[in-house]
């Protein structure tokens, strides 16, 4: 009999670990397209016209800022709703009262999903528009870069990122796109 419960608390749980390193992947991911989005569209450019989706699943490894902030929100939003349920656990007064009495409504469990994840998407968007305007202003105080391409042309310019098949380059107030495997010898953006 322990045997049997063993195994089963122990699929259970793998389960469980399977499932949210799954979900915070999923969110991770989410998260790197939003600030890369951010970060191209500083420079006008709309990176899901350039990107497949592979750039997109290493997106949240790409940048270690991305990275870093993929865990740490998720840890600050994870300790938020903790922090709440122990303030309504242990304290119930002052925790109805700063809900003005809603608390005791049969609704407000939703609303209080709600409100979280209305937050979180809210807090991401601000972030990452934070991000961009940093990643900008990184790119444009770096030293330029040259490339040669095939016709042994050179072209310098500040790196603004490149995708799996695009590099773009910032030169003066011009934006380059440049193909890194096609017949194609640059694209001008902006």
């Amino acid at each position: 009999m322990k045997k049997g419960l063993i195994k089963d608390t122990y699929e259970l749980i793998i389960k469980e670990v399977q499932t949210v390193i799954t979900v915070s992947y999923i969110i991770a991911v989410g998260i790197g397209m939003l600030f890369n989005y951010q970060k191209y569209s500083e420079f006008e450019i709309n990176i899901f016209n350039y990107s497949d989706v592979f750039d997109f699943l290493i997106a949240p490894f790409s940048d270690f800022y991305i990275l870093l902030f993929a865990t740490a929100s998720t840890l600050f939003i994870s300790i938020l709703i903790k922090l709440d349920i122990l303030w309504k656990n242990k304290w119930p007064k002052s925790y109805s009262k700063a809900n003005f009495g809603l608390d005791k409504k049969s609704w407000y469990k939703t609303y209080r999903i709600v409100l979280f994840i209305i937050s979180f998407i809210f807090y991401l968007y601000i972030s990452a528009d934070f991000y961009g305007r940093y990643t900008k202003e990184k790119i444009i105080n770096q030293n330029a870069i040259s490339i040669k391409l095939a016709d042994n042309e050179i072209k310098s310019g500040k790196l603004i990122g490149k995708t799996k098949d695009v590099i773009f380059l910032l030169k003066e107030t011009n934006v380059y796109a440049i193909p890194i495997s096609s017949l194609v010898k640059e694209i001008k953006i902006k």
